[in-house]
């Protein structure tokens, strides 16, 4: 098959219309969880500093109106599982819940990414035509079939993402030390059934090499029609016995809801038939036999903006080839990598503010200025231990403080091993600077 005539391949719309549907209905669940745990209060409201994105400083948390945007993505997710006003809907999610994500680095989680990009991809896919209120209205609006590509696109990046998380497993602690995982699956001794053989160490290096293959495998697997449902329980089972183990919220749900784009449009018409059922709506009212229709400009231009947000996602991962030293050590080019617990990581950062002129000195008590989870986070952090430090260059600035230089005494263990020293306490961290560059403060693991 060609590129032309792929491109040119429909498939029906109903693969489309359920995921939007499924996708909409768990972030709506996850937000309303988000609030009742009380953590819109505890990491947006509670703490005094914030630490920024590069390039996103202008990101301020906004207090109590952090309920409002909570509110409003919620609402903008109801739009999305109703189809209604569609592309209102989806491009206020993506930007309320991103600006969410953005207000403090602390709180990154690659499933947090994971929704931003696919909300992004979801603005500019069909989504809405068919069973949705926008098509139910717009009688010109629905479409029985749509480009084959559209389906395909959602299905590529998941297969990104579980890809990739396989190939990060490629390293040496992962697969030869079965580290981190052979220091938290004995936290879980307490499980029934398997708790005892979690202490043992070939099942630290079984999970270690599973992991490594589930991910390598398991997008091809979904694609090839005779084991999907084989790879369909496989993805159940992982993701359950993942969030049994692990504190790791709603991404294990997430991933399997999303996974079932990979079956059949049978699979998704009946998805769309239950849910028919329930509202007493039924779908043969959008079973037109048509073809979404479009200018050949605007999907033209639809295809570029995919294109590039796909070599996007396929390029940056890769970045932390550019950087020397161990990436899991520096974290430069961490982010934004489906790099999935791969590391367990632990420090402490103590800061100390001298006057340059007269040489006086003293430590600053991080409870102070940061919550418990900050600080740790922080600790480990060489980006984010540079934020702070300038933040409190400015803070002691504004009590009256001059000739101010911060260094900072910090050690940090990486996988279990001995604790080592991390920045370079020589290094006056007030006139280094965050940028793209390595970091040379960072000493050598």
């Amino acid at each position: 098959m060609t590129i032309h005539s792929y491109l040119n391949t429909n498939t029906k719309a109903a693969s489309l219309a359920a995921f939007r549907i499924l996708f909409g209905a768990l972030m709506l669940v996850s937000l309303i969880r988000f609030a009742v745990l009380g953590w819109i209060e505890k990491l947006y409201i509670a703490p005094e500093f914030f630490f920024k994105y590069t390039g996103f400083s202008w990101v301020q948390p906004i207090g109590n109106w952090t309920y409002l945007i909570f509110i409003f993505c919620g609402l903008s997710s109801i739009g999305i599982v109703l189809g209604y006003k569609y592309r209102v809907s989806i491009v206020a999610f993506f930007l309320s819940f991103t600006y969410i994500e953005l207000m403090d680095k602390t709180t990154y989680l690659n499933h947090y990414y994971f929704i931003s990009v696919m909300a992004f991809l979801m603005i500019w896919l069909p989504m809405h035509h068919y069973y949705s209120i926008d098509a139910y209205q717009r009688k010109e609006l629905r479409a029985q079939y749509v480009p084959r590509w559209t389906v395909d696109a959602i299905k590529l990046l998941l297969g990104i993402v579980y890809f990739y998380a396989g190939l990060a497993k490629i390293n040496y602690d992962w697969l030869i030390n079965a580290l981190p995982l052979k220091i938290w699956l004995p936290g879980s001794y307490d499980l029934p059934l398997i708790g005892g053989w979690l202490e043992q160490s070939w099942v630290a290096y079984a999970f270690s090499w599973g992991g490594m293959i589930y991910d390598l495998t398991i997008p091809f697997l979904l694609l090839w029609k005779p084991s999907r449902k084989l790879a369909f329980i496989l993805v159940v089972i992982f993701h359950l016995f993942t969030r049994a183990l692990f504190p790791i919220g709603m991404f294990p749900y997430i991933m399997i809801i999303c996974t079932i784009i990979f079956f059949d449009a049978k699979v998704h018409e009946r998805i769309i038939d239950f849910i028919a059922r329930l509202i007493k709506i039924s779908r043969t009212i959008f079973d037109n036999n048509l073809v979404i229709t479009s200018k050949n400009s605007n999907q033209n231009f639809v295809k570029g903006i995919v294109l590039v947000f796909f070599l996007f996602q396929l390029l940056i991962p890769f970045r932390h080839m550019l950087y020397p030293d161990n990436l899991y050590w520096t974290e430069e080019g961490y982010r934004f990598s489906w790099r999935v617990m791969l590391m367990e990581k632990a420090g402490t950062a103590s800061f100390k503010i001298v006057d340059g002129a007269t040489g006086k000195r003293f430590y600053v008590d991080n409870r102070d200025f940061l919550t418990s989870f900050q600080e740790k986070q922080m600790a480990t952090q060489p980006d984010m231990i540079l934020e702070y430090a300038h933040y409190l260059r400015d803070h002691f600035a504004n009590q009256g403080h001059q000739n101010i230089e911060i260094y900072v005494e910090s050690y940090v263990a990486l996988n279990g091993a001995l604790s080592k020293p991390f920045i370079d306490p020589a290094v006056d961290l007030t006139k280094e600077y965050d940028t793209w560059k390595h970091k040379g403060w960072i000493l050598e693991y």
